[in-house]
């Protein structure tokens, strides 16, 4: 009885100790919108002092220490830190002077409320570093935290809206070589190690913490006044200083404008960057140590337009991020896409002054609208703002809808508002919430000022809501007086308007004669009357590109007004078409095209076009209209032809190498013919039987064509890829072609084995590899045994969305699907779905937007089948 009561007695008093400190219940996994928005609440002044010690034996883990340092309003209650790795992690901590056991709960530190103290405090921790988002290889490794990674590397407070500064150590080989976000304060070599130690940082949010380290070589060069440095492993000499100088003057060149435009000059220390090889990414913006991807930058001989123009972009877009996104960052990450829409759009801005020869209104429109539309378009569209509860799903916030959809909204919004305004609003944003963290809300209550139009409605559909308007056309004939009317109709039965302005040009069909409409839309029909004179012609909507939305298209006006179009209204044109191809309940309505009719109106448009953007746009429908939208005896058909077209635009038409590239690249792809791939295999083997006169193929090139030609010509393929792979003199490259060599094996088993492989979390590390490797296990030629790849793909798919990076999943699920076309591989999915009620709406709206086009070109199969 005594005991009992003593029992009784200690646990009250052990009640009655939590009078004043409160423990959380144990934390929820990842980083919940409550956690977050407590922590910014009590949190300040916070720096972290990490040293990461990095061993010569790839198989040792890395050692690493941490001071982290920060002020706390309200010490009542326990104190969650990020750190997502195994508890074996954790050597040692220390809370204000006092040892904390050892435990990780639900991917969290939690700081004890009795060890805290309100103002200063300081926590150690001794622990092996996570390497889930190091990026770890052989000889260099590189972080790549955004957008909650930071924490399965070292304990943190993972939310972009607490700043900190960070002091860096690195403890390395000898032979590395390393940037990161700040100048080097102190290198020296102790005990045969490299030890760098680097100034304190710049205020950032955790997922722009970066360092990069390995055996790299290092090029520095002053630009008008500003000193860059590169850190690259490239092996081809020659290709390094074709590119390098170009590479560091666009970085000053962006700098420059972005300086000119802001108003405010570079914020951080300095801009340093990195070239790495199969990077996740094409460039990732961490303040002064942008990564990219190797080849985005180092370009083969004869680029074309379009890799240019996407090498500037994409340096000039990394650039706009030390600003948009770095120096005014997010609130959380709903709003992610603000930082990458400004990037975008200010990219596109940037870029024109250093390519004065490229029509950069048709370069936005091929560049945006296309993938918009893809995503825009399907069951799983998804706004450009999205409700985020947890941080652990931010990674399915990027996508289309961000990097696309959302510059052709803010260029509407510029139209709207005046370049001037638009750029002084721009300016105030940045005064306002620099090295501070900022919503949209916060920027739409800016610009509203600068306009008398109600920009919160406005942002409403545009920004808060999914898909887009379908515009119909119809016109009036009432007693000799012609009225034209466009209306936008919300497919979706919410009775959305989307306010835009674009313009509308008629050609006459008797007279010759055009016109060109400036169009409002919004909620009341467009309307405008035309004389009698006006009774047969035929529109081309959206005729400069500015316009959003599904609009009736005319096939035959690209033949019948060739002469009279600009570049923009054909490009335009063409995906006005396409998307209208797309629309299976459009198969069998006058005037559209069947898939067979567009890959000939392809043909003859590829035989007159010399634009290289509109031939890139072209070629890209082609691709997709000939493996998705026509059967097997209709691909064998419309085989020799299109081959021979395409090997006369190669040979005969065009004498500008980079295009010749761009009709090889796409003749090489679809040959199916024996004859053409005789002369493909010719090609490859370089036996002097086939040239092709001022075709210049990379090692790169050659090895995407044994690529092609072992999946086509199975009974060589093991020779193809054993001889293909001695030729490799680049070791990451070899490397690569090595791991995806059993993708291109004619043996089905053989294939299978190695898909099993990928449900192993390490199989999946590199993972452009295992995108190749997909792209061969489902290519068009292999669909019907490919099928059994897609259940098991999507049962991965939650896994893959926790241990792979933020871009992953929607790859992963685009390379298993977008090669299908029957009603089979839709079935398996929806059955997936169907089965799984509760599953992750994030990830489900992915699958949706993957499976479209199978679900489009079976419905539009079907129908032409029965014609």
């Amino acid at each position: 009885m005594k005991r009992l009561l003593l029992v009784v007695w200690l646990g009250a008093c052990l009640l009655g100790c939590s009078s004043d400190t409160k423990e959380l219940e144990a934390p929820e996994i990842g980083v919940s919108l409550e956690l977050a928005e407590y922590r910014k609440s009590v949190l300040s002044g916070i720096n972290y002092k990490l040293e990461f010690r990095v061993p010569e034996e790839f198989g040792r883990q890395i050692q690493a220490l941490e001071e982290l340092t920060f002020n706390l309003e309200d010490n009542s209650r326990d104190l969650p830190l990020d750190f997502k790795v195994p508890q074996s992690h954790l050597k040692g901590l220390v809370v204000n002077g006092k040892s904390q056991p050892l435990e990780i709960v639900n991917e969290h530190i939690v700081l004890k409320a009795q060890n805290l103290q309100k103002g200063y405090n300081k926590v150690e921790v001794n622990f092996w570093a996570g390497e889930t988002s190091l990026n770890r290889k052989e000889d260099f490794l590189y972080t790549l935290f955004v957008p909650d990674r930071a924490r399965t590397a070292f304990p943190c407070f993972d939310q972009p809206n607490l700043k900190a500064r960070f002091n860096l150590t690195l403890d390395l080989p000898t032979n590395w070589s390393a940037i990161a976000n700040a100048p080097v304060s102190l290198a020296r070599i102790v005990n045969n190690r490299k030890n760098i130690i680097y100034e304190e940082s710049d205020l950032i949010s955790t997922y722009l913490f970066s360092f990069v380290a390995g055996e790299f070589k290092r090029v520095t060069q002053t630009v008008n006044g500003r000193t860059f440095t590169m850190l690259h492993r490239e092996t081809d000499e020659e290709k390094v200083e074709r590119n390098k100088d170009l590479i560091f003057s666009l970085h000053a060149a962006s700098l420059k404008w972005l300086e000119l435009y802001t108003g405010i000059e570079y914020p951080f220390k300095k801009l340093d960057f990195a070239l790495i090889p199969s990077f996740q990414y094409g460039g990732m913006e961490h303040v002064g140590a942008i990564q990219y991807r190797a080849n985005s930058l180092f370009l083969e001989k004869d680029p074309s337009q379009n890799q240019l123009l996407g090498r500037a972009s994409l340096i000039a877009h990394e650039v706009a991020h030390m600003w948009f996104g770095n120096l005014v960052t997010m609130d959380w990450f709903n709003d992610v896409w603000t930082k990458e829409v400004f990037a975008n759009f200010m990219a596109s801005k940037m870029v024109n002054p250093s390519f004065p020869n490229i029509n950069h209104d048709l370069s936005f429109l091929v560049r945006h609208y296309p993938s918009a539309y893809g995503v825009d378009r399907t069951q799983g569209a998804n706004p450009i703002r999205q409700n985020l509860p947890n941080l652990n799903e931010a990674g399915q916030m990027y996508g289309a809808i961000i990097y696309n959809k959302a510059p052709i909204m803010m260029r509407q919004l510029e139209s709207l508002l005046g370049e001037q305004a638009f750029q002084s609003g721009m300016q105030e944003y940045l005064r306002t919430y620099g090295m501070k963290n900022a919503t949209w809300p916060n920027l739409i209550e800016i610009l509203d000022k600068r306009t008398q139009v109600d920009l919160k409605r406005w942002s409403e559909v545009w920004v808060n809501t999914s898909g887009r308007p379908v515009f119909e056309l119809e016109t009036i004939n009432n007693e000799g007086q012609v009225e034209l009317q466009l209306s936008q109709k919300d497919v979706s039965g919410k009775n959305r308007a989307w306010p835009q302005s674009f313009r509308m040009k008629l050609f006459n069909a008797d007279k010759k004669d055009r016109k060109e409409l400036l169009v409002v839309s919004a909620d009341q029909p467009y309307k405008v009357k035309l004389g009698a004179e006006w009774a047969n012609f035929e529109a081309l909507a959206n005729s400069n590109g500015m316009g959003y939305g599904l609009f009736s298209s005319s096939y035959s006006l690209l033949v019948s007004q060739w002469e009279r179009l600009n570049e923009v209204e054909k490009g335009s044109l063409l995906i006005n078409m396409y998307e209208n191809l797309l629309e299976p309940g459009f198969i069998g309505r006058e005037g559209q095209y069947k898939p067979t009719e567009y890959i000939e109106l392809l043909k003859w448009f590829l035989m007159k076009e010399k634009n290289q953007l509109l031939i890139n746009l072209a070629l890209g429908q082609l691709r997709s209209v000939y493996w998705n939208l026509i059967s097997e005896d209709q691909r064998a058909n419309l085989a020799p032809d299109l081959e021979r077209t395409l090997l006369h635009c190669l040979n005969d038409i065009h004498e500008d190498p980079s295009i010749k590239k761009i009709f090889f690249n796409t003749y090489s792809q679809l040959v199916t013919t024996t004859v053409n791939l005789q002369r493909l295999y010719s090609i490859w083997a370089k036996d002097g039987m086939v040239q092709i006169s001022g075709l210049n193929l990379s090692e790169n090139d050659y090895i995407g064509l044994a690529e092609d030609l072992a999946i086509k010509i199975p009974e060589r393929a093991e020779a193809i890829v054993v001889q293909q792979l001695e030729r490799i003199k680049n070791p990451d490259s070899r490397k690569r072609f090595e791991f995806i060599a059993p993708t291109l094996s004619a043996s089905a088993t053989v294939r299978d084995a190695f898909f099993e492989t990928l449900k192993e979390e390490k199989m999946r590390e590199t993972e452009s590899w295992v995108l190749a490797a997909l792209s061969n296990l489902h290519h068009p030629l292999r669909r019907d045994q490919a099928r059994s790849y897609i259940l098991p793909s999507l049962e991965l798919l939650q896994e893959i969305q926790q241990t792979g990076d933020i871009f992953f999943p929607t790859r992963w699920l685009d390379q298993t699907l977008g090669s299908h076309n029957s009603h089979e591989v839709v079935k398996v999915v929806d059955d997936f779905l169907a089965k799984r009620p509760r599953y992750n709406e994030q990830l489900k709206m992915k699958i949706l937007q993957s499976v479209d086009m199978a679900r489009r070109a079976s419905q539009i199969l079907d129908k032409t089948a029965k014609k």
